[in-house]
């Protein structure tokens, strides 16, 4: 791979661009406002604040949705899942997966699930 064609995609990674762009084209598909561009400048406006601490992130799941997508990954009703179907949820979802601690032994209850998605 080319030196530039490097840089670009580490550019791409840092600022988790990828994942920016995914959900702002799943915002835009599920709202579908009449003005794409004013919708987009909201949505960046609203994660900027929430990032500050003074607001929510937008989100296309709300807690119904989380609850179900968790009950759908335990099958077995056991109260948790693991953290290699914990990791393929927010693959699915388009969420970042680097911070994640890998464990064989870690399990993610309903609680966990919701607050970090």
């Amino acid at each position: 791979m080319a030196a530039g064609e490097q840089r670009c995609r580490e550019y791409l990674r840092r600022h988790r661009l990828p994942e920016l762009l995914r959900s702002l084209g799943a915002l835009l598909l599920y709202h579908r406002p009449e003005r794409p561009r004013q919708f987009l400048i909201q949505v960046l406006e609203t994660v900027r604040a929430g990032r500050r601490g003074e607001g929510d992130y937008p989100c296309l799941m709300d807690e119904a949705n989380l609850v179900a997508m968790f009950q759908m990954l335990d099958v077995a009703d056991q109260g948790y899942i693991t953290s290699a179907q914990y990791k393929e949820a927010l693959k699915t979802l388009g969420l970042s997966t680097d911070d994640l601690h890998d464990g064989d032994n870690v399990t993610i209850t309903l609680t966990t699930f919701k607050e970090e998605v």
